[in-house]
């Protein structure tokens, strides 16, 4: 499978769902859902390790380098019988397609990139990054309702995977094409033709209307990618680009947090993504509120969404925590 896989690297809301539409809309192309199947593999406990299991992770891990270390040919065995299972599940999924090329859009591959590249270093690698105040105002948005000191608390989003991919873009480990999301939403059809060109692909125009592709409108409904705007959108649109700084700009706290966020990050990072620091901090000081409150649309994923937050909030110092608590040691010892 080394040829004929595509992997596609991006945080989550940098447009990877997008940019997976647009090249599962490719006839050389299948794009199923995000199978997440190399990230367990990359924590078995050689390469990274869990910290909490059914198993004991340290001995777990004392073992396995100790096996690897005994094996013939060491790692090259342990990465080939690894590949091998990987192998085979990919060739399944690419089996009954009628494609000859697999991309595997898994968001979450960005935080084990040493390892995958490993795996694959012969397969097809692209790269998106989006601007990372954009991102996350989006990761917010999307799954906390807006509560960006509960998402933070949650997961530093743009502080685990700005450094990653960067390490990634900048060291090369695989040859691999970086498109930038407002690049790619501005110019669609000359970065999609860039794409083909390195994946050994002849360009297709039907590649960016991929909303009335058959494939394409079947997974716009389903999977764990964009759940917000992926059922809605038929192309690439530029309306998204610089939306993220009003949305900042009307809640208090937030142009602040967005500030503590980009002093985090090294300037030899953000600069790898694309996007300078001096740039994205004139962006902070002109955002401005919009001139009316924007008003959400409702759908039934904004309310799940609500309903998980207000419940969240607090919920280990609450008694409601306590009830959910007592509740799950009482399954426990139930299911035991």
């Amino acid at each position: 499978m080394q040829d004929k896989l595509i992997f596609l690297i991006g945080s989550p809301r940098a447009g990877t769902t997008m940019l997976s539409r647009m090249l599962g809309a490719h006839s050389a192309i299948h794009a199923p859902d995000e199978p997440h199947l190399l990230t367990p593999l990359a924590h078995l406990g050689y390469d990274a390790s869990v910290e909490k299991a059914p198993y004991d992770p340290i001995i777990t891990r004392l073992g396995l380098r100790a096996l690897v270390e005994a094996l013939p040919r060491g790692e090259e065995d342990w990465y080939a019988a690894l590949r091998a299972c990987t192998d085979e599940i990919y060739a399944a999924l690419l089996r009954d397609s009628g494609a000859r090329l697999l991309l595997d859009k898994t968001p979450a591959y960005a935080l084990v990139l040493d390892f995958a590249a490993r795996l694959y270093p012969e397969a097809h690698w692209v790269v998106i990054t989006r601007h990372p105040l954009a991102v996350w105002s989006s990761f917010v948005e999307s799954f906390f309702d807006g509560d960006h000191e509960v998402a933070h608390a949650h997961n530093p989003l743009m502080e685990r995977y700005v450094p990653a991919i960067a390490r990634f873009l900048r060291e090369r480990p695989v040859p691999a094409h970086h498109v930038r999301y407002e690049e790619l939403v501005a110019d669609p059809e000359g970065e999609a033709a860039r794409i083909c060109a390195h994946l050994g692909l002849d360009y297709e125009p039907g590649m960016v209307d991929y909303g009335d592709s058959e494939s394409g409108a079947k997974r716009a409904a389903a999977g764990l990618g964009d759940p917000m705007t992926v059922s809605r959108e038929k192309r690439p649109t530029t309306e998204n680009v610089s939306k993220w700084a009003a949305s900042m700009a009307e809640t208090p706290g937030k142009l602040e947090q967005a500030a503590e966020i980009l002093a985090r990050l090294a300037d030899e990072d953000l600069e790898t993504w694309g996007y300078s620091r001096k740039a994205i901090q004139a962006d902070i000081d002109a955002a401005t509120p919009p001139d009316r409150p924007r008003r959400k649309r409702l759908t039934r994923y904004n309310l799940e969404r609500r309903v998980v937050v207000a419940l969240r909030r607090n919920i280990h110092r609450n008694a409601f925590g306590r009830l959910v608590h007592r509740v799950r040691e009482a399954c426990d010892i139930l299911l035991r």
